[in-house]
């Protein structure tokens, strides 16, 4: 079922694209400079079944992966992805030495050069 409806989001992100890149622009933006009247008020109503259909699309897209995330394999372990990766790349405490090293004789200081 979850492998079906990742097919189903990539199918209708494919039809997406192209219905946005089968529309014609609008004349927005540095193009209505250099258009001239044409583009004055838009395109004619030739875009409306393209406007439906992207806005289906994104619909389609968005149920979809509601419906993925829903019925994914992490709804019945009781977590979420993000609380059990936060839990596994918590840092350690550091491990602090509890003792410290011992002293060799050539390192303890020599009082005795000192004190005359």
């Amino acid at each position: 079922m979850q492998t079906l409806l990742i097919i189903l989001i990539i199918l209708a992100s494919i039809l997406l694209a192209f219905l946005v890149l089968i529309q014609n622009p609008k004349g927005g933006g540095l193009a209505s400079g250099f258009a001239g009247g044409a583009n004055l008020m838009g395109v004619k109503r030739t875009g409306d079944l393209l406007e439906k259909g992207t806005w289906i699309m994104v619909i389609a897209i968005m149920i979809f992966s509601l419906v993925v995330n829903i019925l994914g394999p992490s709804s019945g372990s009781g977590g979420s992805g993000l609380s059990e990766q936060i839990n596994s790349t918590a840092p350690a405490a550091p491990i602090l030495p509890t003792e410290a090293p011992p002293a060799t004789p050539q390192d303890a200081p020599q009082e005795s050069d000192t004190a005359q």
